[in-house]
C-alpha cells in the first residue's frame, strides 16, 4: 500500500467563524483505494499559497511511500532544504498529511487510531469550552460584558462542562508583548469574579492570553487573578521567547498553559526544560501529527506536565486530538467546538456527551467526513485564519477583543 493522490479542501465555516475563518482540509488515497483525512492548522501565510506548500511536501517526501512509514516521512519533512529544525509553516503541511496517514492505516487495519498507540488508556475525555454569546446576547456587546460572559458559563456548566475558558484582556498586537492597560486588568478580574460568582466551584476557569504581554506585564495581570484560582494562565508571553514565559511561572500562581504556536518535540522539550509551562496545548495539526505529538506527551509525562490539546480549527483534528487523548496517561482535558458546522461536516460522528468526549472505535480516526458539504463551503477572502492587529494597546479608551473570524477591517 503507497500514499498515491492528494486532494485539498479549504472550507470555510459559516459567520461567526467559530473555529476560524478557513479549515485546511486534506484528502490522501492509496494506490488500494483507501482514503484519509486530514487537517494542516497553518496560519502564517495565506491558504492559497499554503495548499502548494502541502502538496510540496506531499510529493517530495510522501508521494509512494507505505503510509506505515511516519517516522521516515517525519524525518524528511524535519531535514528538508538542510534544515532539522521546527519550521512552523512546513510542519502545518506535514501535520495534516500525517494524520491522513493515520485514518489510512486504521481503515486498512479497521481499527481506532488510539488501538495502534497503545491502546485506550481513557474511556471519557473531559472537554472544556469557550465561553460563546448565546442566541439572545449581543454579539457585540458579548466580548466585553462579564454578566454575558457569565450567562454562557452557566449554560456551559448545565450542559456538563466542568472547565470553560475566555479572554478578556486583548488587544493581540502584532507589536509583541506590551504592559496591560489597569483597564484591561480590571476587566479580566471582573470577568474571572463575575464567572466564578455564577458558576462557583462547579468548573474550572482557564484564562486565556494570546502572547501579548511582556513578562512583567504578564505578571501583574497574572497576580491580580490569584484570588479566583484560574486553572491556567494560557500563553502570557510571545511563544518565541521562552526564558519570558518561565520567568512569569514563577512569579504568578496559576499554573501557566502553552503551546498552540509551538511545532514538534524540539520546541515543547525547550519549553519543559525551562520550567516555562505545566500544561501543553498543542495543535495536532501543527505540532508535527499525531505521533510526534504522543512523543510530546512522553516527555511532558516525565517532567509532570499534562496535555490539554488545542483546537480552534475544524473537526478533523478535533478527531486527531480525540485519538490522541483517549491513548496517554497525562490528559488533562481537550477543547472542543461543538457548531452546527463542525458536527454536519463530519456527519455527527463525535459524541459530546454531558461535558464530555467519547471516543468512538470506529476505524481510523473514527469519522465520516461530509465531502460535498467541505466542499460547498468554499473560502473566497483574503485574510488570514486568524489576524493580529497592527494598532498598539489603547491605554486610554480601553480594548475590545471580538470573538470568531471577522473581517480584518474590524
Amino acid at each position: 500500500m503507497k500514499l498515491q493522490d492528494l486532494d485539498i479542501i479549504v472550507t470555510a465555516p459559516p459567520a461567526p467563524g467559530w473555529g476560524g475563518r478557513y479549515w485546511i482540509l486534506v484528502k490522501l488515497t492509496t494506490d488500494t483505494g483507501i482514503i484519509g483525512w486530514g487537517e494542516c492548522y497553518a496560519a502564517s501565510i495565506g491558504p492559497e499559497a499554503m495548499t502548494h506548500v502541502i502538496r510540496d511536501v506531499f510529493e517530495r517526501h510522501m508521494q509512494g511511500v507505505s503510509p506505515e512509514n511516519i517516522e521516515l516521512m517525519f524525518r524528511r519533512a524535519y531535514s528538508s532544504g538542510f534544515t532539522q529544525r521546527p519550521d512552523l509553516t512546513v510542519m502545518g503541511a506535514f501535520s495534516g498529511l500525517e494524520i491522513a496517514c493515520w485514518d489510512i492505516l486504521g481503515k486498512d487495519r479497521d481499527r481506532p487510531v488510539h488501538a495502534m498507540l497503545g491502546g485506550r488508556m481513557n474511556e471519557r475525555l473531559r472537554a472544556y469550552t469557550y465561553l460563546y454569546p448565546q442566541p439572545h446576547h449581543d454579539i457585540d456587546a458579548f466580548w466585553n460584558s462579564p454578566d454575558l460572559a457569565a450567562e454562557s458559563a452557566v449554560a456551559a456548566v448545565e450542559n456538563g462542562y466542568t472547565a470553560v475558558k475566555f479572554d478578556p484582556a486583548g488587544p493581540y498586537t502584532m507589536r509583541g508583548g506590551h504592559m496591560p492597560a489597569q483597564s484591561d486588568i480590571t476587566q479580566s478580574v471582573a470577568f474571572c469574579q463575575t464567572i466564578r460568582g455564577a458558576i462557583g466551584d462547579r468548573a474550572d476557569l482557564l484564562f486565556g492570553t494570546h502572547g501579548q504581554f511582556t513578562p512583567a506585564g504578564a505578571i501583574r495581570l497574572g497576580q491580580a487573578l490569584e484570588p479566583y484560582q484560574p486553572l491556567w494562565f494560557e500563553e502570557p508571553t510571545p511563544p518565541d521567547l521562552i526564558e519570558d514565559m518561565a520567568r512569569v511561572a514563577k512569579q504568578v500562581r496559576i499554573p501557566v498553559a502553552t503551546g498552540e504556536r509551538l511545532t514538534t518535540k524540539t520546541e515543547f522539550a525547550a519549553v519543559l526544560r525551562a520550567g516555562a509551562a505545566e500544561i501543553l496545548q498543542p495543535a495536532l495539526g501543527r505540532s508535527g501529527g499525531i505521533w510526534e505529538t504522543k512523543k510530546i506527551a512522553a516527555i511532558a509525562e516525565v517532567f509532570g506536565a499534562q496535555m490539554a490539546p488545542h483546537l480552534y480549527a475544524g473537526p478533523v483534528e478535533w478527531a486527531a486530538n480525540i485519538q490522541l487523548a483517549a491513548s496517554i496517561p497525562n490528559l488533562l482535558m481537550i477543547e472542543t467546538i461543538e457548531t452546527p458546522f463542525h458536527m454536519a461536516l463530519i456527519k455527527q460522528t463525535i459524541r459530546v456527551e454531558n461535558g464530555y468526549v467519547i471516543p468512538s472505535d470506529a476505524p481510523g480516526l473514527g469519522i465520516d467526513v461530509d465531502e460535498d458539504l467541505a466542499r460547498a463551503h468554499p473560502f473566497s477572502g483574503s485574510d488570514l485564519h486568524l489576524n493580529m492587529q497592527d494598532a498598539p494597546c489603547n491605554y486610554a479608551e480601553g480594548n475590545s477583543f471580538v470573538g470568531g473570524a471577522p473581517p480584518l477591517s474590524e
